[in-house]
């Protein structure tokens, strides 16, 4: 495995294991296995077990004591807490990009605009909350807090695991997220701060209840293969 410049081999193997549980490689409750990672990266188990713990902050994994590393359950009641955290954060961010935002900057959101909608059109739900939540990630210097986006970075691997079961969403559910955010946009354009954290708090709950719809069709699937496996 080569390492990159801008990161350390640990961040390298702990983005690996994340894409691997965001992708349902891995799937909740399911053991990490040190020597398999290890041998499939090339890597010592000393390094894996480093990426687990920069992993943990992300809550993608949970480690016990004697039981190792364990991918983090994603029930309905932990999509709600995470998506009411997520709105907390990014309404505080957003107000702040309201009240910071340059002109290049706002030359940016409007061809973030353009990127979203052609996304929408071609029906590419996860590019499209990529380019929302990841892009927010990169906004340091207008939001100017580094406790906040702190915080966001360590959550954000759980927020794409979420939205990844929202994949097979309709265009009308995604042209509604593309309306969502575009509210959010405008707001902060006209430097309407307050009205920006709220946009963002609607559009944080229309994508939580994708999620939601998302993962109780999986649940309901996944129950209905163990009953035909019992027969």
């Amino acid at each position: 495995m080569q390492q990159e410049d801008t990161d350390s081999l640990s961040e390298q193997i702990a983005r690996h294991i994340s894409e691997q549980i965001i992708s349902g490689e891995l799937v909740e409750g399911e053991r990490i296995q040190e020597l398999r990672i290890a041998k499939e990266l090339d890597v010592s188990r000393g390094s894996v077990r480093e990426a687990l713990l920069l992993l943990e902050r992300t809550h993608l994994i949970e480690i016990f004591p004697r039981r190792g590393a364990i991918v983090s359950e994603m029930s309905a009641q932990q999509v709600r807490a995470l998506f009411d955290t997520c709105a907390l954060l990014l309404g505080q961010m957003v107000q702040r990009i309201a009240e910071t935002w340059r002109t290049h900057e706002a030359e940016e959101l409007q061809q973030l605009l353009e990127q979203l909608a052609e996304q929408c059109r071609q029906g590419n739900t996860e590019k499209f909350f990529d380019l929302i939540f990841q892009g927010l990630s990169r906004q340091q210097d207008m939001v100017a807090n580094p406790y906040l986006m702190k915080f966001y970075r360590e959550l954000l691997p759980s927020v794409r695991r979420s939205y990844f079961l929202t994949l097979n969403t309709s265009r009308r559910e995604l042209q509604e997220s593309f309306d969502l955010f575009k509210l959010v946009t405008d707001a902060i354009l006209i430097r309407k701060s307050q009205q920006a954290t709220l946009f963002m708090e609607d559009f944080c709950r229309h994508l939580r209840n994708l999620v939601l719809e998302s993962l109780t069709r999986m649940k309901q699937i996944e129950l209905a293969w163990a009953r035909r496996s019992r027969r």
